[in-house]
């Protein structure tokens, strides 16, 4: 049983995707269309993701209303979830996408969740990085 729940854990993390979602999670939860937004893909594919990262004990979800938010995992359903999400929080801090997603998220939450999803998301996030100056995607 251990070895597999260390694998599930490896397994989760080692998609550079998935990478991305923990890192955009260390400032904190977003909304599945704030990730779907940032990663530029499509929401099926965002929600598998999201997925594995929860069955490995990596990310939580909460509902409200109609939008279900996602953050690191608190809980120790697996005991290698907790140790692997210290160790990346330290990690790729030089990398020019997760510097970039980072930047995303934050002008992401400077928008109402409510405004930011129930329009294009994407669209969205274009036209704000555009006003900042911050170029599109």
């Amino acid at each position: 049983m251990m070895l597999r729940e260390y694998e599930m854990v490896l397994k989760a993390a080692a998609d550079p995707n998935r990478v991305r979602i923990l890192k955009m999670l260390e400032s904190g939860e977003l909304c599945v269309c704030q990730i779907t937004a940032v990663l530029d893909l499509s929401g099926s594919t965002v929600s598998k993701h999201l997925s594995l990262l929860q069955a490995a004990g990596l990310v939580d979800d909460r509902k409200d209303g109609r939008w279900v938010h996602f953050r690191l995992a608190t809980d120790e359903i697996n005991d290698y979830a907790q140790p692997l999400l210290s160790l990346l929080h330290g990690w790729l801090r030089d990398d020019a996408m997760i510097a970039a997603d980072v930047e995303r998220v934050r002008r992401i939450r400077e928008l109402p969740v409510e405004q930011f999803c129930c329009s294009n998301p994407g669209e969205v996030l274009d036209r704000e990085l555009a006003c900042a100056g911050g170029g599109g995607r």
